[in-house]
């Protein structure tokens, strides 16, 4: 791909990235590492990066890595815990680490502390079922190299040192059970994003706030064409680039569906808005020092599962407690209430019939999360929190989770929790459609769109790619030598020993 010339009725670039988040920025650090010549640009509707999903108030789980997350270790029809969903989300986050710290050690990210600290990550469940369950996922993943070092208790005294807002006030007959991994961290996917941006800009890419991209088309030299919006001011202009990522969170779906390519046809999006609790009170912050899930409650979607989440914010430690969901039109925080109604398509009405039809219980759900008052949101704190003070919690809105909605192989509508990457058949064009775990694993996302979208270029960027990510090519679970070696690593560089 050869570096192209603008001018001053079109300007051309090698490659575009729309929106400003960690999707965008992590890709275009990457291939600005791998092609230094190539011309890129980015767009951003909003005045900074990382301010829409990436944003930590927005993200409703930061640090994903499946070391806590239930719904990632289901129990089967035979009643055998599934353990292959957490690997590969363990997996992905590992590639991430090893990234983050490549970039730390090039100096292309400041002080590891601004963005991720170590924390420890819990399961915590009560009630006989689930604290069997919970034993029984824990004797599944501890054979696992990536998950060697969980510990298991259901002493309500030894939960106490880990968690002890759990435990005060708790009745001492109720049967509880909690497991804990303590390499877990927290992540700010915001403060990420905009140093990466801050790493751009000094890169020479053109980036761009307050720049709307409203459709992208094909021109006919094979370009796609981008319609921008200087909305500061007022002004409209078009650039063009031989390769597109739509990486603008919620917005992607109406971009990539004004792309008119195929790949698109029968992806539909459902949009599910979070609430939290939030504690900015020091005397209740500094006394928990762990991410702690949950198991959602019966019929609720896997988006719900609840968490007590300590979080680094802007050097300030904080809790969260959610989500609790709330039901918007809009497919971004910032976006507009007719991006539900404006995303039907004739290709796409079907397959979102049928999901509403099949999941009447998704729609009671958020219907009754809707109408929940706030001393019913403080009631499900306490089953985490026993002592809880609705004083010290305020309710926060966070950001827009679009749930994929699309064809199955049998033609028949589904709707998928979570992260789909929709590339055109010639790899000059993809896009990122989808929720959780996708922050924590940007990384092994675009690596992924890197083969899928470049496999001309991507023997010669291998060593190049293996020095970003010492196990690039390798499952690390397989090879408990390697994973020890990356997991010491990582862990000086980004501090995460200290």
């Amino acid at each position: 791909m050869a570096t192209s010339s603008s001018t001053s009725a079109e300007q051309q670039f090698d490659v575009i990235l729309i929106g400003g988040g960690i999707m965008s920025t992590t890709l275009g650090t990457i291939l600005k590492e791998l092609e230094p010549n190539w011309s890129i640009a980015l767009y951003e509707t909003l005045d900074q990066a990382g301010q829409e999903s990436s944003d930590p108030w927005n993200n409703a789980g930061t640090g994903h890595a499946a070391l806590c997350e239930l719904n990632y270790t289901p129990r089967g029809t035979d009643g055998a815990i599934s353990t292959a969903k957490a690997q590969g989300i363990n997996e992905q986050f590992q590639v991430s680490r090893q990234l983050w710290s490549h970039w730390v050690e090039n100096g292309t990210l400041g002080s590891p502390r601004t963005f991720i600290n170590a924390l420890p990550h819990v399961s915590f469940v009560w009630g006989e079922e689930n604290a069997r369950y919970l034993k029984d996922r824990y004797e599944a993943l501890k054979p696992l190299p990536l998950f060697r070092d969980i510990e298991h208790t259901e002493d309500l005294d030894e939960i106490s040192t880990w968690a002890p807002l759990l435990t005060e006030g708790r009745d001492p007959q109720q049967r509880v059970a909690a497991s804990k991994i303590d390499s877990g961290t927290d992540v700010d996917f915001g403060s990420l994003s905009r140093q990466l941006a801050n790493h751009l800009t000094g890169s020479d890419v053109d980036l761009r706030y307050g720049h709307e991209v409203t459709a992208v088309s094909r021109g006919a030299d094979g370009r796609w064409q981008l319609k921008v919006h200087n909305k500061a001011a007022g002004q409209k202009f078009t650039a063009s680039a031989r390769f597109v990522f739509v990486g603008a969170g919620g917005g992607a779906l109406s971009l990539l569906q004004s792309s008119g390519i195929p790949e698109i046809k029968g992806f539909g999006g459902f949009p599910v808005s979070g609430k939290f609790l939030r504690s900015t009170d020091s005397s209740v912050a500094e006394r928990h020092h762990a991410k702690v899930y949950g198991l959602a409650s019966v019929g609720a979607p896997p988006m719900s599962v609840p968490h007590l989440d300590t979080r680094f914010v802007e050097g300030r430690r904080t809790l969260m407690f959610g989500p609790y969901a709330g039901f918007s039109t809009s497919f971004l925080k910032h976006g507009s209430i007719t991006d539900l109604p404006f995303s039907v398509r004739p290709h796409n009405l079907l397959p979102m019939m049928q999901v509403g039809a099949s999941n009447t219980d998704l729609v009671t759900y958020l219907m009754k999360e809707v109408t929940t008052s706030q001393k019913r949101k403080i009631e499900a704190l306490r089953h985490f929190y026993p002592q809880a003070d609705d004083e010290a919690w305020e309710l926060i809105t966070a950001g827009q989770r679009v749930q994929v909605m699309k064809k199955d192989a049998k033609g028949k509508g589904v709707l998928q929790f979570g992260t789909e990457l929709v590339a055109g058949a010639d790899g000059t064009i993809a896009g990122l459609l989808g929720a959780s775990p996708g922050a924590s694993t940007a990384p092994s996302i675009m690596f992924r769109l890197l083969e899928r979208c470049f496999p001309a270029q991507l023997e010669t960027w291998r060593p190049r790619l293996q020095e970003m990510i010492p196990s690039y090519g390798h499952q690390l679970n397989e090879d408990p030598r390697l994973l020890a070696e990356i997991s010491a690593a990582t862990s000086t560089s980004l501090q995460l020993d200290a």
